[in-house]
């Protein structure tokens, strides 16, 4: 995909962050509590759950 690069011009997500992405996604956790919590942007953190097939709580 095109857009890919693009998404990734930051770092890439390591198999750390990814597993505590999922994690704390499961435990029903706002974006911006996940997003602080991987010291990444709400925006990265959507990409990449959006890439994963995650489903994050709204923001309150």
């Amino acid at each position: 995909m095109a857009g890919d690069r693009f998404e990734r011009h930051k770092q890439p997500w390591t198999q750390d962050e990814i597993q505590k992405l999922h994690t704390l996604a499961k435990k029903g956790m706002a974006l911006k509590a996940i997003a602080k919590a991987l010291t990444r942007s709400e925006e990265s953190v959507k990409t990449r759950a959006k890439q994963d097939g995650l489903s994050i709580a709204k923001l309150r």
